[in-house]
C-alpha cells in the first residue's frame, strides 16, 4: 500500500485547516494523521490507495477557504499500521 508525507506550508494554522484533511481523507478512506508543526507547516501522512493519495494532495493544495497554501511538498514513505484518520496534537 503506498504511503505519502505533505508538508503544506502558508497560512495553514488556525484557519480549519486540519479538519479539512481529516474529511477529505476520510471521505477517500485513506488512513493516517495530520498535524501541525511548530514552523507554522501543516504535516500530513496518508495511506492507501495511490489515485485517492493523488486526490487528497490536490486538495491539499486548495486548502480550506481561509487558507493561503504556498507550497505542497510530497514524499514517498512506507506504510504504518494504521486503521483510520486521525488529527494529532
Amino acid at each position: 500500500m503506498p504511503a505519502i508525507k505533505l508538508t503544506i506550508t502558508g497560512h495553514v494554522q488556525a484557519v480549519g485547516f486540519r479538519a479539512f484533511v481529516q474529511k477529505h481523507a476520510e471521505l477517500l478512506g485513506l488512513t493516517g494523521w495530520v498535524k501541525n508543526c511548530e514552523d507554522g507547516s501543516v504535516e500530513v501522512f496518508a495511506q492507501g490507495d495511490e489515485e485517492k493519495l493523488n486526490m487528497l494532495e490536490q486538495e491539499c493544495k486548495k486548502g480550506p477557504a481561509a487558507a493561503e497554501v504556498q507550497q505542497v511538498v510530497r514524499e514517498e514513505l512506507p506504510p504504518q499500521p494504521m486503521d483510520h484518520f486521525e488529527i494529532r496534537h
